[in-house]
């Protein structure tokens, strides 16, 4: 006899299967990761076809199956048209559900996971073009801080001497490792030379971060997140561009972080780059 049941959750990623149909993985508060048929879902008016659409909120009831289970009803709860509407929205959201993937468990209760998710969905379904990418950092840091591996940004790992960046030093230096799991402070001794970044690069050496790195990697501990430069930084020539630039310097350093942490690529990063770059 088969076992059926009710559940709430988002679509968190959907491949096609066989002729008509879709796999979901749909990410629920109360028993995790769902790995479901959409039977048909791909057929032309079918009553499954926009319920299955990523970063879709149904009330699903699901038959439980050897291999995998059935969705055979869902209800629409919520949907986030703004997402879709522009591509760097959408492609930011799929970053943030490829890092909700792999932390996220089955048969196991998710429902701070699945809060945290859909309220920075929420953030990025309204952010404009120049704000995106200051979301999407704000969101994955907040996913790593569920999850209690999150960077230290505001004391030193080792002596737990606390980290004031001096935004009027432009000399000013700190170190960033993340086999250390976060900040390292340094006499600054060492500085960063031209044309020798290691944002995105594979390296087991400490990053060299500015004041101005670590005043943005300090304000994503924050609820709200300014996608403006750090007080002390405004003047009258700071552009978008420049503030762009500075953020992507962040979420590549907290990207290198988190996939040598999960030991897997984020893919969806790529995307991230290539949307990002015609801003």
């Amino acid at each position: 006899m088969s076992q059926t049941y009710k559940a709430t959750g988002i679509n968190l990623k959907a491949m096609p299967l066989g002729e008509t149909d879709r796999l979901l993985t749909i990410l629920t508060p109360e028993i995790g990761l769902v790995r479901a048929v959409a039977p048909g879902s791909r057929k032309h008016q079918s009553r499954l076809g926009g319920r299955s659409d990523l970063f879709v909120i149904n009330e699903c009831l699901v038959v439980k199956g050897k291999r995998l289970d059935k969705l055979i009803q869902a209800e629409t709860v919520r949907t986030f048209p703004g997402l879709s509407r522009h591509l760097s929205r959408l492609t930011a959201s799929q970053y943030l559900a490829e890092v909700v993937l792999l932390m996220a468990l089955s048969d196991s209760p998710q429902s701070d996971l699945f809060h945290v998710f859909v309220e920075h969905l929420e953030r990025l379904e309204t952010a404009s073009s120049g704000a995106v990418l200051a979301a999407l950092c704000h969101g994955l840091y907040h996913l790593l801080a569920l999850s209690g591996v999150a960077p230290e940004v505001h004391r030193c790992t080792l002596s737990r001497n606390e980290i004031v960046p001096n935004l009027l030093d432009p000399a000013w230096r700190v170190e960033f490792s993340s086999e250390a799991g976060g900040l390292i402070q340094t006499d600054g001794a060492t500085q960063l030379g031209e044309g020798q970044g290691h944002y995105g690069q594979p390296t087991k050496r400490p990053l060299l971060l500015t004041a101005t790195d670590v005043a943005l990697l300090q304000q994503l501990t924050k609820p709200e997140i300014l996608s403006t430069l750090p007080m002390g930084l405004e003047s009258p020539s700071s552009q978008t561009g420049k503030t762009q630039q500075l953020w992507a310097r962040v979420e590549r350093l907290l990207r290198e972080y988190t996939e040598n942490y999960f030991e897997r690529p984020i893919r969806s990063a790529a995307l991230v780059d290539v949307c990002l770059a015609t801003l």
